[in-house]
């Protein structure tokens, strides 16, 4: 990459000295890629909170589903897209495995309890979707539930959609390769080893199950009404970006918005 002026620059500025200082060995194109990204960051941002602004004043209601294979990054998005707007009328919902109770329930239900009130944004670390592909591979449901699932649920979000809810539907794809390069990742870190679940134990050994069902999945509830975006995550700082670019276009805020 050449030096110009403005490369160096973005270098001798405090978050240069630390992109190129953080990591071995010295990588300046990384550093201003770096660089860059938290630049349109930021600008991505500033739209999130009119998003949100839009959303207080108008008594709007927006629902973001995550989901995407272990380890794909679905966490770190959520993270960037939240950092920055009002912890007040927004919440992170990963609901832990059913209790007893939930599990005699209606399927969706719990789910449906932690739908927004007027001018809230609730973003899904995964959701109803785990019946779908996680539940069906690792045998946490019987094939009678799963298909009752895949029946219902293009229904029930077609319910949510009219009743004045916006929904969008992000899906974070990572190659095989990549997968098992972050779960060494987290098992070499006393810092992240507490991310490794059984689950993720199993992923790579599973993963023509997942995908499998995966594409079903797909093939099923992708529709014109609740479609699915695929964000390709090998490259977390590119996924960000297009993740909050995605939610962006898809919700139809004023963009002229004073905050």
């Amino acid at each position: 990459m050449e030096l110009t002026p403005k490369n160096l620059k973005k270098l001798n500025s405090k978050k240069g000295l630390l992109a190129l200082l953080s990591k071995e060995p010295l990588n300046i194109e990384r550093a201003i890629r770096y660089v860059d990204y938290q630049k349109k960051l930021e600008e991505l941002q500033v739209e999130l909170i009119r998003l949100q602004t839009w959303a207080i004043n108008n008594k709007e209601r927006i629902i973001i589903v995550f989901e995407g294979r272990d380890s794909a990054g679905k966490g770190g998005a959520i993270r960037r897209l939240t950092e920055r707007i009002n912890p007040r009328h927004m919440r992170i919902v990963a609901l832990p495995k059913p209790t007893e109770d939930e599990s005699s329930q209606w399927y969706f239900q719990r789910y449906v309890e932690q739908f927004p009130k007027a001018g809230e944004i609730v973003f899904f670390d995964r959701s109803w979707y785990n019946r779908a592909v996680v539940e069906p591979v690792n045998n946490f449901c019987t094939q009678k539930e799963y298909e009752i699932f895949m029946n219902q649920v293009n229904d029930f979000e077609r319910m949510i959609l009219e009743s004045g809810i916006h929904l969008v539907k992000i899906y974070m794809s990572i190659s095989k390769k990549e997968q098992a390069k972050r779960f060494a990742d987290i098992k070499s870190d006393p810092l992240k080893q507490w991310k490794m679940t059984k689950l993720d134990e199993k992923a790579q050994d599973l993963w023509e199950d997942y995908t499998v069902y995966k594409k079903a999945m797909f093939e099923k509830t992708h529709t014109e009404i609740s479609p699915w975006k695929i964000i390709k995550a090998n490259r977390k700082t590119e996924a960000r970006v297009n993740v909050i670019n995605h939610i962006l276009n898809r919700i139809p805020y004023d963009k002229d918005l004073e905050v």
